[in-house]
């Protein structure tokens, strides 16, 4: 972590790869590649920080689901009715998703759906655990799925993803 608390860029990027290896269109030899970034990431700058950066990615995705949504009033997810609940559901499907874990990554959600800034809503409870971060990868995966069904396009948000960390490399190498 910075000394400011934002989070590594590389910590994010490896939080996303931690989506790619979860994703099944995800070839092998990509699964490899992202194991291999998150690894060198977590050596790097602490397992901490990478999963803060899920937390951050969290927030990303679920203010660009909300903001992106368009058409009539009926047929947009609700935040607090639809959104965290459908995320929330499907978290048991996962069979490494500790129970336990569902009310700080609830509260992420929470947080992120109410505009806050998420990874300093988490920070305000300490060190996020193994298991917490794991369930946030998780949830990561889950609002990515979310996404590509809500544009009905499969990889729409890894997609979406990638460019904007290509952009973000262009940018720091100017």
């Amino acid at each position: 972590m910075t000394s400011d608390g934002v989070v590594v860029d590389e910590a994010i990027r490896a939080a996303w790869d931690s989506y790619r290896i979860l994703e099944k269109r995800t070839s092998d030899k990509e699964r490899r590649q992202a194991q291999q970034r998150v690894q060198a990431a977590m050596d790097t700058y602490g397992r901490d920080e990478v999963s803060r950066g899920a937390v951050f990615l969290v927030g990303v995705l679920t203010a660009h689901i909300i903001g992106q949504q368009d058409g009539e009033e009926e047929d947009r997810l609700d935040p607090l009715s639809d959104l965290i609940p459908a995320v929330i559901r499907k978290l048991p499907s996962f069979e490494l998703a500790d129970p336990a874990q569902v009310p700080m990554v609830t509260g992420v959600l929470m947080a992120a759906a109410m505009g806050m800034d998420t990874v300093a809503w988490r920070d305000q409870f300490g060190t996020i655990p193994a298991k917490e971060a794991l369930v946030h990868n998780f949830v990561l995966w889950l609002l990515a799925d979310l996404f590509d069904s809500l544009v009905d396009q499969p990889g729409a948000t890894d997609l979406l993803m990638r460019e904007t960390f290509d952009s973000m490399a262009a940018a720091s190498e100017q």
